[in-house]
C-alpha cells in the first residue's frame, strides 16, 4: 500500500511524535510505501487567501470558484499542488493529531481548507449531472484514518461519558470530511489519558498501533450511508423507513 501519514503536532519529541515513528516503522516492516506531511515542521500556512489561487480573478474574492479556476488553470500555490500529488499518490491517509477542544489543531484544519479545492476534493458532477459526495467524490477509492490522543479517560467518551462518544465527536472529520469527498473512514486508533501515560501505557499504545497498521488494508470502514444510493430523498433528508423514529448523526451509519 501506499500511505501519506499526515502529522499534526508542535513538538515531534511528544507522545505522537514517537508514535509516528513507531508507525512509519512498522509500515516500513509490513512493506508498505509512505510518504509524511509533518505539517508544524513544514511551517504549513492554515488560511485560505488570495495568494493560494495566483491571485484573486476578482476584485471579491469568492473561494470555492476560484480554488476550482485555479485548479483547473494549474496556478494554485505550489505548497497546495504538493500535497495533492501526495493525496493522488496514496491508497490511505492517515491524519495523526492531540484532540484539542474536541477537535483537530487549526493547523490540520487548514490542510483540510486549502488542500481539497473544489474540482479536486468536492464539487465534482456524475455523467448523471449529480453532485458527487458521501462515498462518491475526487477521492472515492481511498481509505482514511484518524490517529489522535486525548486527556480524558476513554469512560469520558463512551456512549454515555460526559465528552459525547468519539466517533461522534468526530462525524464533523469522518462524515463531513473523509465520507464527503468519497474516503471511506476507518475506525479510530485513540490513545486516552495521553498526558498521564505510564511507560507501560506507552508501550501498549505502541503495540496497539502496530496492530492496526498490520490490518490497515482490511479493515472494515464506518458504514456510513451512500448520498445517492437510495437512502436520502431530494432534499437530503434520510427516508423515514431508514433508522425510523431516531435522528442525530447515528442514523447516518
Amino acid at each position: 500500500m501506499k500511505i501519506l501519514w499526515v502529522f499534526a503536532h508542535p513538538e515531534r519529541r511528544s507522545l505522537g511524535g514517537s508514535l509516528m515513528t513507531e508507525g512509519l516503522r512498522a509500515l516500513d516492516s509490513l512493506g508498505h510505501e509512505h510518504r509524511t506531511s509533518d505539517l508544524y515542521g513544514m511551517g504549513w500556512k492554515a488560511v485560505v487567501d488570495a495568494d493560494d489561487f495566483g491571485g484573486a480573478s476578482h476584485e471579491r474574492l469568492f473561494v470555492g470558484a476560484e480554488q476550482e479556476r485555479a485548479h483547473t488553470e494549474r496556478t494554485l500555490s505550489e505548497d497546495i499542488v504538493r500535497e495533492q500529488e501526495k493525496i493522488a499518490w496514496a491508497d490511505t491517509l492517515v491524519f495523526q493529531f492531540p484532540l484539542w477542544w474536541f477537535g483537530p489543531p487549526a493547523i490540520l484544519k487548514g490542510w483540510f481548507d486549502r488542500v481539497l479545492v473544489q474540482g479536486f476534493g468536492f464539487g465534482i458532477k456524475g455523467p448523471d449531472g449529480r453532485t458527487l459526495r458521501y462515498g462518491d467524490g475526487g477521492l472515492a477509492g481511498k481509505r482514511a484514518l484518524v490517529i489522535t490522543s486525548v486527556g480524558a479517560r476513554a469512560s469520558g467518551f463512551g456512549p454515555r461519558g460526559i465528552h459525547g462518544q468519539l466517533d461522534q465527536v468526530l462525524f464533523p472529520l469522518l462524515h463531513g470530511t473523509f465520507w464527503y469527498t468519497g474516503m471511506a473512514a476507518l475506525p479510530p486508533f485513540v490513545v486516552y489519558g495521553a498526558d498521564r501515560l505510564s511507560k507501560a501505557g506507552h508501550e501498549r499504545a505502541a503495540a496497539g498501533l502496530r496492530e492496526r497498521l498490520r490490518t490497515l488494508h482490511t479493515a472494515r470502514p464506518l458504514p456510513f450511508r451512500h448520498e445517492n444510493g437510495g437512502a436520502y430523498d431530494d432534499d437530503l433528508v434520510l427516508r423515514p423507513e431508514l433508522a425510523p423514529g431516531l435522528s442525530g448523526v447515528g442514523v447516518h451509519r
